[in-house]
């Protein structure tokens, strides 16, 4: 159970986007009900998520995670009204960069934040270096070279391998096979726990010493892959999945020739897809940088807040958009001390906020990435009353840059 109480009141539950907006792409328009301040102190903001597609389940906590924070506090940041604009960016760049395009060059969004792939945020950066406009990522981010305007909230892709990668090597006696989704996001999770793992001279199962990739998005069949990893001499198992996929990989996981070894992850169970997986999805270990029972005051109000809404366990997805409005409140605040709020007073702004107090525990961006420097733990699904939940276990790293 929660180590403190979840006694918020329950308050009325956010109303789904209809489904010809989404055919626009465009989700949601949420403006502030406030009658205080003229129309040019309202601050824009546009909000790329998948709210269709393999990775809807994260999409939908991104945008359910910001609105929370607005809806907590006023439906405002830094005593300013805000139009919060939420675009749908599908399974990637071909329906996230027009969800993008129209948020910035249509809608003139002030501060673009959200998306879920790595791939996505590629393929949106050009729009965001020519417009000169923040990106506050609120979703696992590649490394980029131009960060001037780039910021991310959750983490860098390759962070949750190389963090738990020392563990596997001190807790698994013998090779560990290494499988994953074929596309960038994936090519960098996995890339971050293989380097780190042979550096610390650990082992790979699998035959060529490399990853496996599976097809993405349309991998629901993982059986085959199974009874292949079940030929080698693989002690354990590390992949990443998240969304529909985790699903699937979670259930045929348990009904494989595989289900007795260790199954170490990255978002597998994270979310909304761990009641889907049921009983399949115990004992699985997985690395994240935040976990629901975190006790500190910053995740004792998150959590209430988060668990009067929707009846579930908060998410690192839910938690890192959170922060992102969090940021933003601060940012624009300072922006505002300063004189005009602007795009770019608000960049600037963001990089002098310094520490930011958060439900996974206090962090600050740090200067070569406009990373978190951050803490990750290892948790493991166990049960939890009458539920299973993802149980933090014990810290595992610091890192960010």
């Amino acid at each position: 159970m929660f180590p403190f109480a979840l006694s918020r009141p329950h308050r009325r539950r956010f109303r789904p986007a209809g489904a010809a907006a989404l055919a626009l792409g465009l989700a949601a328009v949420t403006g502030c009900s406030s009658d205080s301040g003229a129309a040019d102190d309202t601050v824009k903001i546009g909000l790329v998520a998948s709210l269709s597609g393999t990775y809807e389940p994260v999409g939908t906590e991104l945008r359910d995670g910001f609105k929370l924070y607005l809806e907590t506090h006023g439906n405002k940041l830094g005593g300013r009204k805000v139009e919060l604009i939420v675009a749908d960016e599908g399974d990637g760049p071909p329906t996230a960069v027009p969800a993008a395009t129209k948020l910035v060059k249509k809608d003139k969004v002030d501060v673009l934040t959200g998306l879920v792939g790595g791939g996505s945020v590629n393929a949106v950066l050009p729009l965001i270096q020519q417009a000169k406009i923040p990106f506050l990522g609120s979703n696992a981010r590649p490394p980029v070279k131009d960060i001037e305007y780039v910021w991310t909230t959750s983490f860098l892709s390759d962070e949750p391998g190389r963090a738990i990668a020392p563990y596997i090597k001190d807790n698994v006696d013998g090779p560990v096979y290494a499988i994953g989704p074929d596309y960038q996001g994936g090519h960098d999770e996995l890339r971050g726990f293989t380097d780190e793992f042979k550096r610390i001279k650990g082992k790979l199962a699998n035959p060529d010493g490399k990853t496996t990739w599976t097809p993405f998005p349309k991998t629901t069949n993982f059986m085959p892959y199974f009874a292949e990893i079940a030929k080698t001499d693989a002690k354990a198992v590390y992949c990443f999945y998240a969304g529909k996929a985790a699903i699937d990989f979670a259930k045929q996981y348990a009904q494989s020739d595989i289900a007795d070894l260790p199954l170490y992850t990255a978002f597998v169970t994270e979310g909304s897809v761990l009641q889907a997986q049921g009983a399949a999805a115990k004992d699985i270990y997985s690395v994240l940088n935040y976990a629901a029972d975190l006790d500190n005051e910053a995740n004792r109000t998150f959590a209430a807040d988060w668990t009067a809404e929707h009846d579930t366990q908060p998410t690192t997805y839910a938690m890192a958009s959170y922060d992102a409005a969090a940021v933003l409140d601060k940012a624009i605040a300072d922006a505002a001390k300063d004189g005009d709020v602007t795009s770019q007073t608000i960049n600037k702004a963001i990089a002098g906020l310094g520490q930011i107090d958060s439900p996974r525990g206090a962090w600050e961006f740090g200067d070569k990435a406009h990373s978190p420097v951050q803490t990750w733990y290892l948790r493991q699904v166990r049960p939890d009353g009458s539920r299973l939940a993802n149980v933090m276990v014990q810290d595992l790293a610091t890192l960010g840059s």
